[in-house]
């Protein structure tokens, strides 16, 4: 993954985006319990990765300059995907719900991509507007980023922590 293939930070999240989306097509597509399980660990670490640079170095970057309550959202959003992520790494392609909580996971993560890279008014537009050097801002994502993919091919990933929703017992 060299640093060239991504412009900017937003580049490099919008490539993300798209690699996501691919793997969960795959999923819709896919048949047999291994293909499945395969594919939506594959979901489940890219999606952790992903959060994991927005949470820790893209939203804090833009924390006070764009609309804050976006990137509260964008939090939000974060963490009802968590609870599915932890539940789907967990589970295999015989449990109860598990095709459908990748759906739904699927489903929440194109809304939570529409509302960064909607034109104009996104985040992503509106991140493309502050006083932030991009190009720094990808370096740092992109160390980051190598650094949790090894960690995940050796000793793997922690379950996703949410940080915005309290989980609640009902």
């Amino acid at each position: 993954m060299a640093e060239q293939e991504f412009t900017d930070a937003i580049a490099l999240l919008k490539a993300d985006h798209r690699k996501v989306e691919e793997l969960f097509e795959q999923f819709e597509k896919a048949s047999g319990s291994a293909a499945k399980a395969k594919l939506a660990q594959r979901i489940c670490v890219e999606l952790k990765i992903h959060t994991m640079i927005e949470e820790e170095l893209f939203y804090p970057a833009f924390r006070g300059k764009i609309d804050d309550d976006l990137l509260d959202e964008a939090y939000v959003e974060h963490d009802g995907a968590k609870v599915l992520v932890n539940d789907i790494a967990a589970g295999a392609p015989e449990d109860d719900f598990y095709d459908a909580k990748v759906m739904v996971l699927s489903e929440e993560i194109k809304h939570h991509v529409h509302e960064e890279e909607m034109p104009s008014e996104g985040m992503f537009a509106q991140c493309r507007k502050a006083d932030v050097d991009l190009v720094e801002l990808r370096d740092a994502m992109l160390a980051r980023k190598q650094e949790l993919m090894a960690q995940a091919e050796t000793a793997g990933l922690p379950p996703a922590k949410p940080r915005a929703v309290n989980l609640q017992s009902a």
